[in-house]
């Protein structure tokens, strides 16, 4: 079935490449409707379910990631039929049900539905425009798809009130200083920098970058102490991987190498930068000189 909401495709080399959506209504800003949320969880799904895809990037246009909810087709509404229908719950959270990262690539006006569906995203890189806000207020109703949960774990209680009390707009700049953002980059690197940060991911382990998005999650959903135990659990569980056999037995060291590696006069030092390929020697290397400091 072809996308009328959407745009979808796939980029990058190797065993795992990206899926790209993009949402695609420009009239309206990217408004987000219950057409397009289905649009959206159907293209998910079946990025999740390719093992070529090992990264989504979801994305809108320079000028909007998305404005907000589609407001007219929710106007009309009571409280009833709000509730019957399960506005904005039946479909709008099957972002949060995808395993694999997705990555969301902001640029121009994310808020409202547009804010709380970039807070989804397992991260989001920003470009130098985009603007976030929960400006619901403005509209005599309330953030509901997340806003009033979200932000304050992303931002901190004080920021979030301040934003959803006042409707204020947060800028890159700003949403990078409180967390709400991971990296900001000019507008026109946008999709560069989230492609390239996609094709580190598919590099990876896929079940182990899964394990930990699952993980990281469960840690704003479950005590400490719970998730500290299920991670040490899947932690043991992937020394039974295929991917590991493929990626890091191969580096494990002898005790030549080890000895080598500290002879060297820089390492002995603890003043160099070690190249990541040197990053196992260095795991098993510290254990024998533990004085050394490393910048890594």
């Amino acid at each position: 079935m072809p996308y009328e909401m959407i745009l979808v495709d796939t980029r990058g080399e190797g065993e795992r490449r990206t899926g790209f959506i993009t949402l695609n209504r420009p009239k309206q800003l990217n408004a987000l409707s219950d057409p397009l949320m289905d649009e959206l969880g159907r293209a998910l799904r079946a990025f999740d379910a390719d093992d070529g895809i090992g990264c989504i990037v979801l994305t809108g246009s320079e000028r909007a990631f998305a404005a907000g909810a589609d407001i007219p087709t929710m106007a009309p509404h009571t409280f009833m039929s709000a509730f019957k229908s399960g506005l904005i719950s039946k479909n709008w959270e099957t972002i949060l049900e995808i395993r694999k990262p997705v990555i969301g690539a902001v640029a121009g006006f994310a808020l409202g539905g547009g804010c709380e569906l970039a807070m989804m995203c397992d991260f989001i890189i920003a470009a130098d425009t985009a603007r976030f806000g929960q400006p619901e207020i403005k509209l005599g109703i309330i953030p509901g798809a997340g806003g009033t949960q979200r932000l304050p774990r992303a931002i901190s209680k004080s920021k979030a009130m301040d934003m959803l009390l006042t409707a204020r707009m947060m800028d890159a700049a700003e949403a990078e200083r409180a967390g709400l953002v991971s990296r900001v980059v000019p507008a026109e690197q946008l999709m560069a920098e989230a492609l390239t940060a996609a094709e580190t991911i598919n590099g990876f382990s896929g079940p182990s970058t899964m394990l930990i998005k699952e993980l990281v999650n469960l840690a704003f959903q479950g005590p400490l102490t719970d998730g500290v135990a299920i991670e040490r659990r899947y932690f043991h569980a992937l020394f039974g991987s295929d991917e590991l056999k493929r990626a890091y037995l191969p580096r494990v060291a002898s005790g030549e190498q080890i000895a080598a590696f500290w002879s060297d006069p820089a390492h002995r030092l603890g003043k160099t930068w070690i190249d990541h390929r040197d990053i196992n020697m260095v795991m098993l290397a510290t254990s024998l000189a533990p004085e050394s400091y490393l910048q890594i």
